[in-house]
């Protein structure tokens, strides 16, 4: 795929992915949305990608939906949506099952999700809407000092999207995450910070840098097949009903890994005193169990 709304730049096994409509504040759109599925899918299927950096060109993150479509930006019968208008039956009601029903912020959200390799937001200006819910799903988020967050939904007469509703009572807590969706205001990169939306905040300048350093720790020091389990357990635990369901992962996990190529690099180079060089390969060296959860579809 050719992207024209994202930038895909892979430099010493880290990939940055950069949202580019700087002109309109990154503002998101279905071709957006598109392109960093493929994105991540091409990250999941490269092995020299060992972390993935997302950020924004120019002064904003994302600012959310593009309505420049103004009154009917959300409307599924807009003429040039016809992708959209499948779930409509001739009798006037809607298939509520259709696939054409579903959110665009949702499909890229679920994506993230399924991630194979860590991803770190380098949120270096506004992130409201669409903008701050696409990070939820990421695994670190660093902060610029002049961002500013907003879920803005309430506000317009809509609801919050990109499975946010699972992904932010998660994130920072429920009294926390209905203080900010019920009052949709905007706020400070500090006040995010404070409630556990952002790990930490940095100069502008200094975002990136610190995006990269966190990237590099992971992409230089750890085995990208540990990496990729890690996310998945952790992620996946959190829906769990009894630590024991965590047990069973751990167990199989531990178990299949302990007589890998990368277990017995890990522990001589500790013994030697010298670097690791894992060789296992998350296209082709995934433990037998995985994926271990079951196929979900959209219904």
């Amino acid at each position: 795929m050719t992207y024209e709304t994202i930038l895909y730049d892979v430099q010493e096994n880290i990939l940055t992915i950069t949202l580019n409509r700087p002109e309109r504040l990154n503002a998101f759109t279905d071709q957006m949305m598109r392109e960093m599925v493929d994105a991540f899918d091409r990250a999941d299927a490269d092995d020299d990608v060992r972390a993935i950096i997302v950020t924004g060109a120019g002064r904003g993150f994302c600012a959310g939906a593009d309505l420049s479509a103004g009154a009917k930006s959300f409307d599924p019968a807009r003429e040039d949506r016809p992708e959209k208008r499948g779930a409509i039956r001739p009798d006037g009601t809607i298939d509520w099952s259709h696939e054409s029903v579903r959110d665009g912020g949702g499909r890229l959200t679920l994506r993230i999700f399924e991630c194979l390799k860590p991803v770190i937001a380098a949120v270096n200006g506004p992130a409201v809407g669409v903008g701050v819910t696409m990070q939820l799903p990421m695994d670190v988020r660093l902060a610029s000092e002049d961002a500013r967050f907003g879920f803005v939904f309430a506000r317009r007469g809509i609801v919050a999207e990109a499975c946010s509703s699972w992904f932010l009572p998660r994130v920072v807590g429920i009294s926390q995450a209905l203080e900010w969706a019920f009052s949709g205001r905007v706020f400070s990169a500090e006040e995010a910070l404070q409630g556990g939306l952002v790990k930490k905040l940095y100069k502008r300048d200094e975002l990136i840098p610190a995006a990269r350093a966190l990237a590099r720790e992971i992409a230089d020091n750890c085995a990208p097949v540990s990496v990729a389990l890690l996310r998945q357990m952790m992620w996946r635990m959190l829906g769990a009903d009894h630590p024991m369901e965590a047990h069973k992962i751990d167990s199989r996990a531990i178990f299949a890994r302990g007589s890998s190529n990368d277990v017995k690099e890990g522990v001589t180079s500790f013994l030697e005193k010298r670097p690791a060089k894992f060789h296992d390969k998350v296209s082709k060296d995934m433990p037998p169990f995985f994926p271990w959860w079951q196929e979900r579809k959209y219904s």
